[in-house]
């Protein structure tokens, strides 16, 4: 059944690269008139955390970014489903990187490098062409517990070579370390919820959250760099993949273990929040992150 379904999904996902790009991601975010304006899919949630987070924009204004945020959602399923096929003329076509240097640099340390990154974008398109920048690359994301639909997923994800490492697994802290003694990159997605005891009260857009304190614990230990990395499709219809310089984070550190943790993954969230505000109708609204941390 496996190799039916995956020969099926590769066959039409090699069919879509016969049309332009902009084609078949502009029938994908058709979708989003179905999930936002007709079925309103979580749409009270996505207007509700649209509120909290720009109370001053009018009610217009924030259901046409919770639009075009759901619409960019789905268009970028378009781009996951052609991974596999990707190839250098598919990324000078359609990808325009930023600030490459910014992670030349941090890589310099020897020390493999922290990418702190969020939901914005296509994350998964994004992790690809990292790799296929010859940066080693490993992803912490969840697993699903269905085998077939999760050998099929990360048969996608991986296909040009990039790696995974689950949360919270018995192994996950030797897979980081080892990750990062072969000076590869490590990426953390912290702009979702996490409640105890991974995560830690936090503020986000001024309200107070749960935030995941991995990034934080690890960075104390190694104090390997980290470099904000994100992505978002460009008025000129291209991916556009930033690399931040590293940020400073020295001055952070005290001898209280537990403060300096809170300090860092604080941090972490203003960072995020940053980003989020550079494009924020291509963040995912859709997910609950101002759940109370205390529940």
């Amino acid at each position: 059944m496996k190799p039916l379904i995956i020969f099926c999904i590769k066959f039409f996902s090699r069919l879509s690269l016969f049309f332009p790009r902009s084609w078949v991601r502009g029938f994908y975010s058709l979708l989003g008139v179905l999930w936002f304006d007709i079925l309103r899919f979580r749409r009270k949630i996505v207007l509700g955390n649209l509120k909290l987070a720009y109370p001053e924009k009018s009610e217009a204004e924030r259901t046409q970014i919770g639009r075009k945020s759901v619409y960019s959602m789905l268009a970028n399923v378009a781009d996951f489903f052609v991974i596999p096929f990707i190839d250098q003329d598919w990324i000078d076509k359609n990808v325009v990187y930023h600030g490459t240097e910014n992670m030349e640099k941090a890589l310099q340390e020897k020390k493999g490098v922290f990418v702190l990154s969020l939901h914005m974008g296509n994350g998964d398109l994004a992790a690809t062409l990292i790799q296929m920048q010859k940066f080693n690359l490993f992803l912490i994301t969840k697993f699903f517990k269905n085998k077939l639909f999760n050998d099929i997923w990360f048969s996608i994800r991986g296909a040009k070579g990039v790696s995974y490492i689950e949360p919270h697994g018995e192994k996950t802290p030797f897979q980081i370390l080892k990750a990062l003694k072969s000076n590869s990159l490590v990426v953390f997605v912290l702009d979702q919820y996490m409640g105890k005891p991974f995560g830690i009260e936090t503020t986000f857009f001024g309200r107070k959250t749960g935030t995941a304190q991995g990034l934080g614990l690890f960075y104390l230990k190694t104090k390997a760099p980290v470099v904000p990395v994100y992505c978002y499709e460009g008025e000129d219809h291209k991916v556009h993949l930033v690399y931040e310089p590293p940020l400073e984070l020295k001055e952070l550190i005290t001898d209280d273990k537990e403060q300096s943790i809170h300090s860092l993954t604080q941090k972490f969230c203003d960072v995020t929040e940053s980003l989020v505000k550079k494009h924020p109708d291509q963040w995912m609204w859709v997910h609950r992150r101002w759940k109370n941390f205390n529940d």
